[in-house]
């Protein structure tokens, strides 16, 4: 056997490479008694980075909402666990492949939808919908066209092949983004009430096996890559990102759900972030074990690979799990059948070590607890955002102009270009395909159906956290409401810049009381989620981006929302408007000012609106919620989409163009306008007739154009601003 390498000296150079803080070193040292072998400062460094143990955001996710008579199971596990009656249940996540999508974006983008969807069937359920949430830089930033093709190539190949459709999300373009794209993911599937699996492990001198697909060298480091910030030397970080295979991934997919059948599995974790040292070291800690790691008989596809480069690999399609070993042959042939690795590489032990040995050697004894639910956390100092100065006033721009402004943007034009290269049909049970407020997939064998939506407007969170947070969930409640569904929960995908910058984690903290507050009133809690912090370039933060993946229930397919408006329907506005252009869509793409302060959220009328809206959905053609670009978008993309024009009452610019929240715009017939009327006096709801649909002319107030030209100005613009 060769002699392996000697392992580098652990000096201050290294230490400070490897992400550990004075202090964090401090404590390392306390904790071994000594100092760490190369491997351990490996292992120390990767659970200790900001991307697995949420140290600067632990103090405040535990604020957030996260039970409810809905949850099976809240955060902590590999996805948050809904029930959505008959014993069926609905197991979602979103979850953050920002920094290597835009290191190498195909792969980054495609290895981050394969890594979400193992968090969904590591629980035992069959992926049914992916949604996907994009932030790039300007459309004419020299990297944008080759993100943007290369993020949707990846998320596209990597979904189609695996065979979930692709239902909705989000495509947004700012300034703030030019030097570090966000690539958020977002999955779900369902699974029997009763046969959920948890990544506890359970009982000692239990086996510890590795399934899947072989180890590499790809991804080394990639956890600690995304807990820093980006500078010149990024191109240098391309080995940390991962290459995915999502026909390894489907074959994996079925071997798991075909094992959870046997009885054989005890506990069960994806090999995400951090690879196998993560996996084991959560499964360890939270069944209260130590975990033994041979890693001689990992499988490997690289020769000569050390300990370091095992354990911190992120090689894609693994899986780790606690075996019951009298079924061990019975999971083996499964595995065999379907191609792919099974080997023992360790056992459960009743002390709190994490043992790794290789080649004889041992290459890490480290006290298992204090790498994860020991792991350090900070109460980071931080300051309120201040309150936004009044708005100016506004530029003056004529009705249709303003649309024209909006609709020929890269962030409001159709984005076709988008989801027709992901598949959303695939599965044969999607309902409502992208474009409209949500996604909408049958529930197989049921008459139910599950609404998807992701939502957030950054814009306002800088201007406003607290009201920005609360927007999120809010526009979320309202995509979902506006299809019929019920909102029953959320995932948040948090997206900061550098957490050590007073100013950002006072972003950071408004945000997270916001969603709180509006996910507490409208009984959505948080029962996954994510962490992305550190998005900066040289000392240059992204926009504040809390995602927020929202799921709703329609309990009968019929009260689905989905149609499109009729010639002659009425346009009617359900919520109050007061013409609010502050942080505006209108401002930023008609004359490019971000100022003034966010809409305020009345969460009060969220919930009665909300609640409204579904109430009257037998009497609603098409429906969609107002926000960006207000009533003026909102009633274009609802009629362009029918092949319609419109004619809007409002005629000066607030009215039409304001982004006042708790507001949606109804398509529907002379009968279901008087229902709904007469229904909203009795409710106390403000229901205001707006507009009709139909014809081939739009007309805003006094101001007409010919639908042909504005549905080509909006259909090319994407394209076109991108240079696709």
């Amino acid at each position: 056997m060769t002699a392996a390498p000697r392992e580098p000296e652990i000096t201050p150079e290294l230490v400070a490479a490897h992400g550990i803080k004075p202090d964090e070193w401090t404590r390392l040292l306390e904790i071994l008694g000594r100092a760490p072998s190369f491997t351990e400062l490996g292992i120390f460094s990767a659970m200790w980075n900001e991307h697995c143990s949420y140290k600067s955001s632990k103090k405040w996710l535990r604020t957030l909402p996260t039970t409810g008579p809905q949850v099976i199971c809240g955060p902590g596990e590999n996805a948050g666990v809904v029930d959505i009656g008959d014993g069926q249940a609905v197991i979602f996540k979103m979850e953050s492949h920002n920094h290597p999508s835009y290191i190498e974006p195909h792969q980054g983008a495609a290895t981050g939808v394969g890594g979400i969807l193992r968090d969904v069937f590591t629980m035992g359920a069959r992926p049914i919908a992916a949604m996907n949430a994009l932030s790039f830089g300007l459309p004419d930033h020299p990297k944008t066209a080759h993100l943007v093709k290369g993020v949707v190539e990846g998320v596209g190949s990597y979904g189609n092949a695996f065979g979930v459709p692709t239902v909705g999300g989000e495509v947004r373009f700012h300034q703030s983004y030019n030097g570090n794209c966000l690539v958020n993911a977002f999955a779900a599937g369902l699974a029997d009430a009763d046969k959920i699996f948890y990544s506890a492990a359970s009982g000692t001198g239990m086996p510890v096996v590795y399934l899947g697909a072989k180890t590499g060298r790809d991804g080394v480091g990639g956890a600690t890559m995304a807990s820093a910030e980006f500078d010149d030397t990024i191109e240098e970080k391309r080995p940390t990102v991962q290459v995915g295979d999502p026909f390894t991934e489907k074959r994996l997919l079925e071997a798991c759900l075909e094992l959870m059948q046997t009885g054989a599995v005890i506990s069960i974790q994806d090999m995400g972030a951090a690879g196998l040292t993560c996996s084991a070291v959560e499964m360890g800690d939270k069944g209260g074990l130590g975990i033994r790691l041979q890693l001689d008989d990992v499988p490997q596809r690289e020769t000569g690979m050390n300990a370091y480069e095992m354990m911190l690999s992120e090689s894609q399609e693994r899986m780790l799990m606690v075996l019951n070993p009298e079924l061990e042959e019975v999971a083996r042939a499964i595995f065999v059948k379907w191609d792919l690795d099974f080997a023992i590489v360790g056992e459960t032990i009743p002390e709190d070590r994490f043992l790794i040995l290789h080649g004889n050697e041992v290459k890490a004894d480290i006290p298992l607890s204090k790498l994860s639910s020991s792991a350090p956390e900070y109460d980071r100092p931080w300051v309120e955002t201040p309150a936004p100065a009044p708005l100016a006033e506004v530029p003056a721009i004529g009705a249709i102009a303003a649309l024209r402004a909006l609709i020929g943007s890269a962030n409001h034009a159709h984005k076709a270009w988008v989801w027709e290269q992901y598949d959303a049909q695939v599965g044969a049970d999607t309902v409502v395909t992208p474009g409209l407020p949500a996604g909408v997939v049958r529930v197989h064998g049921t008459t139910k159906a599950l609404a998807f939506t992701s939502d957030v407007t950054p814009r306002y969170v800088r201007a406003n956290p607290y009201e920005g947070g609360k927007q999120a969930v809010a526009e979320a409640y309202r995509n979902l409401t506006a299809m019929g569904a019920l909102p029953l929960a959320t995932t948040d995908n948090m997206n900061f810049g550098n957490p050590e910058k007073p100013e950002i984690m006072g972003q950071f903290v408004g945000a997270i009381k916001g969603i709180g507050a509006a996910v507490s009133a409208l009984d959505m809690p948080i029962v996954s989620g994510n962490v992305s912090l550190y998005n900066e370039t040289d000392g240059k933060g992204i926009l504040p981006t809390p995602t927020i993946g929202a799921v709703g229930l329609i309990a009968d397919i019929g009260d689905l929302i989905a149609g499109r408006p009729a010639e002659g329907d009425i346009a009617l506005l359900v919520g109050e408007s007061f013409g609010h252009l502050g942080q505006s869509a209108l401002l930023a793409e008609a004359f490019g000012i971000e100022a003034g302060d966010a809409p305020p959220v009345d969460l009060a009328a969220e919930k009665k609106n909300g609640d409204f809206v579904r109430a009257q959905r037998r009497h609603i053609r098409a429906a969609t919620d107002l926000g960006d670009g207000g009533l003026a978008l909102a009633a274009f993309e609802m009629a362009e989409a029918a092949g319609l024009g419109l004619a809007l009452i409002p005629g000066d610019i607030a009215a039409l163009f304001g982004e006042d929240q708790a507001r949606y715009l109804l398509a529907v017939d002379e009968a279901g306008a008087g229902a709904i009327e007469a229904a909203a006096l009795v409710g106390g709801v403000a229901v205001t007739r707006v507009g009709r649909f139909g014809g081939a002319e739009v007309t805003l107030g006094a101001e007409t154009a010919a639908l042909a030209e504005l549905s080509a100005l909006y259909r090319g613009a994407f394209a076109r601003a991108l240079g696709l």
